[in-house]
């Protein structure tokens, strides 16, 4: 298994991965949010591959805190193929994303995973890894 930066070669692969998380995502919409993410300074991405096969990902966004004077990373996407699940790739993602985040100047990491009984799964990986649960997230939808 190879963790690199993602590359425009591994978008096909990366819609898939977003089906699997659960939002439904052509290879074209995946084309164009990749057009847009890779030429923000302020997103990283980072894949797992298999013989050539992307079967993880981690997506996080670099900012600002308002309250404090620190860099806020944010895990914004991490799915591994269900195929590849339970033998230590996301655990390998998730600490190639901490070290990134320690690298550009952050204390922590945040993330938001959904309140469904299908996530507790992961929401238990979390806790392994040492994230706590310490907020309540909202979300209001527009027309």
């Amino acid at each position: 298994m190879i963790i690199r930066e993602v590359k425009e070669t591994d978008v096909q692969d990366l819609s898939s991965l977003m089906n699997q998380l659960g939002y439904p995502t052509t290879e074209q919409e995946m084309r164009v949010r990749y057009e847009k993410i890779k030429n923000n300074p302020h997103y990283f991405t980072i894949v797992a591959e298999v013989d050539d096969t992307i079967v993880g990902i981690v997506g996080l966004f670099r900012g600002h805190f308002y309250e404090r004077n620190e860099v806020s990373v944010r895990i914004v996407a991490f799915v591994v193929d269900e195929r590849y699940r339970k033998i230590g790739i996301g655990k390998q993602l998730i600490a190639k994303a901490e070290k990134w985040a320690k690298d550009v100047g952050a204390l922590g990491i945040g993330l938001t995973s959904g309140k469904r009984d299908e996530r507790e799964v992961a929401h238990r990986f979390y806790k392994r890894l040492g994230y706590v649960d310490s907020s309540i997230g909202y979300v209001k939808k527009f027309d």
